[in-house]
């Protein structure tokens, strides 16, 4: 790694970081550094990369009293009540606003409540249930702890950064901003992408659940997890980024152990404090499904354990049939949704009931979006 200045410093890298041979800008590498350092935490336990660990797929690979439906904080004790999303392939995400048919679309969270990368960054050290930081001032002298922050940050950004709390938080989450926009985060080397390449000879279900998943008549796949016009553009990120309400229920097992009360609504896009419209409740970001087949557990709340269950959920708004109304995760009916008068009516409906095999089918093809690093984690999927 080429890493001189920060291999003499006091930064605690991981070992992930260690191996990936990852060589950036001056700007990259520092924030290569600020992201995998647990110092800008309260405790010192925490840091961007454990919630978004690189070694599966920049999600959080921690199991808790939930699972790893939430995140446990810095603290030791508090969780969350929304899954951190995996963030492969985010500097792909467009800045938060209204498109021309004033929807809203982009912005990061589940919410959309950071505009660009660069807010997002700099949320989790403040917030008390994730590293917990008590403000902009305490994250500035934990990184003039560390010497080579100190003359890195004043080198890139002027002398004046470290003297200053805004000016040096800002400088911290445009570093990490600049490294999460590398192609450490979206190699696009996964099966599908070979398969563009002609690299790559999909099986016979991989190919029919391509060919289903974008299928404008006999899945709705396509209808908010395509970006491109075209069905083989080689920067397809498998999502519009756009919101909507698909009637996922509570996740009881997680406000159990929690605190949140099981009667607290989670209004998603309505929580974003520049969304004002009662018909944004229950809306939330599409996710990108680029490595989806290994960032379980699934949805905004984590409710969903395996990757078939969420094919099945969509496919119940298809079919009156019985068996089809039943989660095979608990073998109840599924639940109703937390908020049920935005549902997105049109885009679940689209298309006919799917039988097993090309649920099977779309399962598999969605197993080829994972990047090649973590091909061996499909072996437990």
């Amino acid at each position: 790694m080429a890493h001189s200045l920060f291999c003499l410093s006091a930064v605690l890298v991981s070992a992930a970081v260690a191996t990936t041979g990852f060589a950036g800008t001056p700007l990259e590498d520092l924030g290569e550094a600020l992201f995998f350092d647990p110092n800008l935490s309260a405790n010192r336990t925490q840091a961007c990369a454990t919630c978004h660990d690189p070694s599966t797929g920049f999600a959080d690979p921690r199991e808790t009293a939930a699972g790893r439906a939430v995140s446990l904080g810095d603290d030791g004790k508090s969780l969350g009540d929304r899954t951190a999303p995996a963030i492969g392939y985010v500097a792909f995400t467009p800045d938060f606003h209204r498109d021309d048919d004033g929807d809203w679309v982009g912005g990061f969270f589940w919410d959309g409540r950071a505009v660009d990368l660069e807010e997002q960054a700099g949320g989790p050290p403040l917030n008390p249930i994730e590293m917990g930081m008590a403000d902009k001032s305490a994250v500035l002298d934990r990184m003039r702890e560390n010497p080579a922050y100190v003359a890195t940050l004043s080198d890139i950004f002027g002398s004046e950064t470290m003297q200053d709390p805004v000016l040096a938080y800002d400088a911290m989450t445009r570093a990490i901003a600049a490294f999460e926009r590398t192609a450490e985060f979206a190699p696009f080397d996964s099966k599908y992408d070979r398969y563009l390449r002609g690299d790559y000879e999909m099986t016979r279900d991989e190919e029919l659940g391509r060919l289903l998943f974008f299928s404008e008549q006999f899945t709705n796949c396509n209808q908010c997890h395509q970006l491109k016009r075209s069905q083989v553009d080689p920067a397809e990120t498998f999502s519009d980024y756009s919101y909507h309400n698909i009637g996922v229920p509570e996740n009881r097992r997680a406000r159990a152990v929690n605190g949140v009360a099981t009667s607290k609504v989670d209004l998603g896009l309505l929580e974003n404090p520049d969304v004002r419209s009662g018909r944004a409740a229950g809306l939330f970001k599409t996710p990108s499904l680029r490595n989806v087949a290994v960032t379980a557990p699934y949805m905004h709340n984590g409710v969903f354990e395996d990757l078939r269950t969420v094919v099945l959920f969509y496919n119940k708004y298809n079919t009156v049939a019985q068996a089809r109304q039943i989660n095979p995760e608990t073998g109840t009916p599924w639940r109703m949704p937390e908020v049920p008068h935005t549902l997105s009516v049109k885009e679940l409906t689209h298309g006919p009931a799917l039988e097993d095999d090309r649920i099977d089918a779309l399962v598999a093809f969605l197993k080829t979006l994972t990047d090649a690093r973590y091909e061996p984690l499909l072996d437990g999927s």
